[in-house]
């Protein structure tokens, strides 16, 4: 249970900075034209502290490892610049993409809401993404649509107990009902949140989870019941939004783990999570993204210590969110006979 503790302390440090963010949704709100056509394509991104956000833009000095691993360092090398020439304009400023918005509501926080770009997240300003970056650009090139990211992550939240479903018995999960509310308070009037929006309406697209660390150190019930307890988040998510076959994306627990795990636990959980979307009642409408090709070394990371963020890497944050738009594009081109 050691390798909990500094989770803990680190998910109680978001929260108390979460009280003090600015009104970053006011700023947004202004900017929100609508560019693509109706209906508004809805994507649910919901998981805990990874989906909140923590990869590492543009921040520097001693506390973020002199830069190493942030996004405008990847952008200054060579080799890796050209995947990423799409996150910034002509004159070196962060895109902002308006046929791709984004609703958030971090705990205890007014919403963040606007256009795609950095900043979705639990920090103040806009020096932190999370996986909603490259995955919204992935959905915005595919979709001619308007697409709307509704986020509904929580730091420190595990499947077993605060996102449990229904039908795994026992008391349903606050979480799992937090996520409900939320995109329920999200849809109904995207005119509030989105001014421009042209009220052509919208339409559930894809749920996407990226999750399991609490799980994976939660013990061995919870890591025993988490294949059990994905499937039935599936299956109530769905029902609950009636949208019996919404294209459903799980990612694997990513950590700072890559395909060298030797972790009885982490395995289980990714085992898990694969296992949950190959059952026969899902297929072809839910797939399984693997995700640790994308960790990077501690030390060429922004913060070597925070193992359980992916040491806070853009590089792996940016391809995540990458893999989940493309196995999202791949379940959507096959219900769509495209």
């Amino acid at each position: 249970m050691k390798r909990c503790i500094a989770v803990a302390a680190v998910v109680l440090a978001f929260a108390i900075g979460a009280l003090s963010l600015p009104a970053f949704a006011g700023e947004a709100d202004k900017a929100s034209k609508q560019t693509g056509k109706s209906p508004v394509k809805v994507f649910i991104l919901a998981g805990q502290s990874n989906m909140e956000g923590q990869g590492v833009a543009d921040l520097e000095g001693k506390d973020y490892n002199d830069a190493k691993g942030t996004l405008n360092t990847m952008m200054k090398d060579p080799a890796k610049a050209p995947l990423y020439r799409h996150l910034k304009d002509d004159k070196g400023q962060w895109t902002v993409r308006e046929d791709v918005w984004v609703w958030y509501k971090p705990e205890n926080s007014p919403v963040k809401c606007g256009p795609l770009t950095l900043g979705f997240t639990v920090y103040g300003g806009k020096h932190h993404f999370g996986p909603e970056l490259e995955f919204g650009h992935v959905m915005g090139d595919y979709l001619g649509n308007q697409v709307l990211l509704v986020k509904t992550a929580w730091g420190g939240k595990s499947l077993s107990k605060d996102f449990r479903p229904p039908s795994s018995g026992g008391e349903v999960g606050p979480y799992y009902t937090k996520m409900l509310a939320d995109v329920r308070e999200a849809l109904p009037d995207l005119k509030k949140s989105f001014p421009d929006y042209d009220g052509g309406g919208y339409e559930l697209a894809g749920f996407v989870w990226w999750h399991g660390w609490n799980d994976f150190c939660g013990g061995n019930t919870a890591v025993e019941e988490y294949e059990k307890n994905l499937v039935n988040l599936i299956k109530n998510m769905r029902a609950d939004l009636k949208a019996p076959n919404l294209p459903v994306v799980i990612g694997e627990l990513t950590g700072p783990w890559g395909v060298d795990c030797k972790d009885p636990a982490a395995l289980a959980i990714r085992k898990a999570q694969a296992g949950a979307a190959a059952s026969p009642e899902f297929k072809g409408t839910v797939t399984f993204v693997e995700t640790h090709d994308f960790v990077r070394k501690p030390e060429e990371s922004p913060c070597p210590g925070h193992g359980h963020h992916e040491f806070a890497n853009a590089e792996t944050y940016f391809l995540v969110g990458k893999a989940l738009g493309e196995g999202m594009k791949k379940l959507l081109t096959a219900n769509s006979g495209k």
